[in-house]
């Protein structure tokens, strides 16, 4: 397993994470990711650590915490064997404080998570949306603070706009606060937005993206093609997923798709692998997070590591996906020469 530097830190991470989400089903939301008791999670846990796989992510919300407290459950005794990252600011109670990023919110969050992993830190921190209704100063003096105590390690954030991130960094600066060295960003072959300012501003401040969802929502898991029904495990089953997960032309889907199985020919790979390894080539990416319901199913998805696409076929499946860019991209992109892109 290749291991990255995350962001500007000095702090080494796998390049393959594994998302907790599919721990505990607690809801309908989540039984449609997924449902591992604690004897399959221990399970899956065993497999990844065998593959060098040591980071493992989740979040308060992740089936109401049971996500949480499975993870901690399932790594019992080996606390120094692996590294956790979880996350928090979605509303985790009935009250007008439990929501958010407030010093208020962050601070009891971090302690349930920390009750609920049973450990005493977590290796990385990350807000899993930006709040606008709270100081960005407070934010990270709090987070900062969690750092100082030795609570949080390293901190991130997850689905914030350029700006936000931007702005954020320059308070930490300004401050001497500690900064954001990741960002947990939405990003595949079927959702290509962060590349547009997200990629070159982690490029230039420095910031690792921890990709969630790399196959699409589901949506590149070789299962989905024209003319065929939907799995019956399939999360895109559930209206609940897919009315909050992105919104993609299935015409879209079907053309990169077909791009992707030409490659996995090629390779003798399949499409998810191929999948997932493209993105470990784009510039900024620190780690992938994949999910698994299952043993089979996770260590197909382990097997994307130890090789790489050729350029030639990068390019084929850049071209299958390329769509057009959003304003000012695409303006920018007339004048290449003085705006050329990352790399």
């Amino acid at each position: 397993m290749e291991y990255r530097l995350l962001g500007g830190s000095g702090f080494r991470v796998p390049v393959l994470t594994f998302g907790t989400g599919t721990f505990g089903g607690g809801n309908e939301f989540f039984k449609a990711w997924g449902a591992s008791d604690v004897a399959e999670a221990t399970r899956l846990v065993d497999v990844c650590l065998e593959a060098g796989l040591t980071m493992f992510d989740s979040a308060d919300i992740y089936s109401g915490g049971l996500a949480e407290e499975i993870l901690g459950q399932a790594i019992k005794g080996r606390r120094d064997q692996v590294l956790i990252s979880t996350k928090g600011t979605f509303r985790s109670g009935q009250g007008p404080n439990d929501v958010g990023s407030s010093r208020f919110h962050l601070l009891k969050a971090v302690d349930d998570s920390l009750r609920r992993l049973g450990t005493d830190y977590i290796d990385l921190y990350q807000l899993h949306g930006f709040d606008a209704q709270t100081p960005i100063d407070e934010v990270l003096d709090t987070l900062n603070g969690l750092v100082r105590a030795g609570k949080i390690r390293y901190i991130g954030c997850s689905n914030f706009s350029g700006w936000h991130l931007m702005k954020s960094l320059a308070i930490s600066e300004k401050y001497g606060l500690a900064r954001y060295v990741a960002h947990q960003a939405y990003y595949s072959l079927i959702g290509r937005d962060y590349e547009w300012e997200l990629m070159p501003l982690a490029l230039d401040q420095r910031v690792g993206c921890v990709v969630w969802s790399p196959l699409g929502w589901g949506r590149l898991t070789g299962k989905i093609r024209r003319g065929q029904p939907l799995p019956q495990t399939s999360r895109l089953q559930s209206k609940l997923v897919t009315d909050i997960g992105p919104p993609v032309a299935d015409e879209y889907v079907y053309r990169v798709v077909d791009a992707l199985d030409e490659v996995a020919r090629e390779m003798g790979k399949t499409v998810p692998q191929i999948a997932l390894n493209w993105l470990l080539q784009r510039p900024s990416v620190a780690t992938v997070v994949i999910g698994a319901r299952n043993e089979e199913q996770l260590r197909q998805n382990l097997g994307a590591v130890g090789w790489n696409l050729t350029a030639a076929q990068v390019a084929r499946l850049d071209a299958a996906s390329a769509t057009t860019l959003a304003y000012p991209y695409w303006h920018q992109r007339g004048f290449i020469e003085r705006n050329p892109p990352p790399v």
